[in-house]
């Protein structure tokens, strides 16, 4: 493998994940990693990637309850990833969001590696928070709706991953 660029997949949990799956078939083209939140559903994915997948803590602010506690949990998170990406040493980080991959994707922009960023299939009319954050410094910034483009101009529209 010493030949194959290291790749660093990333996405929360559900949709997102679902989403970075689509391309998995590209996975074994490189020297990859994959990380995704902690949850009962995504345990199968050590089984599928043996030695691959790390996981950070999983959780949203959709509630006060979950608002209290998610600064903690995002903290934590953006340690966890800057101590992952500096023992992973990905050449690329590629995402389909959301909060969970935000902070890998500034911590490989700050080591000046690439970010490919895919915007969700999900929204087709309004561009995500993520999305938002990212675009700046995304060296590839991909929609799969063409109307997105709206939003980014910049972006590249490579159709649905589906």
């Amino acid at each position: 493998m010493k030949n194959k660029k290291k790749v660093l997949f990333i996405a929360s949990t559900g949709g997102h994940l679902n989403e970075l799956l689509q391309i998995s078939s590209c996975f074994e083209k490189y020297d990859y990693t994959l990380i995704t939140e902690k949850t009962k559903s995504n345990m199968g994915l050590l089984k599928k990637h043996p030695n691959r997948v790390h996981y950070l803590v999983s959780g949203t602010y959709s509630s006060f309850k979950t608002a209290i506690v998610y600064p903690f949990k995002f903290g934590y998170n953006c340690l966890k990833s800057l101590i992952l990406f500096l023992k992973i040493k990905p050449e690329v980080v590629v995402t389909t969001g959301t909060h969970t991959a935000v902070p890998m994707c500034y911590i490989a922009h700050m080591f000046k590696k690439k970010v490919i960023f895919i915007e969700t299939f999900a929204n087709s009319e309004s561009p995500t928070r993520s999305g938002k954050m990212v675009y700046p410094i995304a060296d590839v910034f991909i929609v799969q709706w063409e109307s997105m483009l709206k939003f980014y101009p910049n972006a590249i529209f490579g159709g649905w991953i589906y």
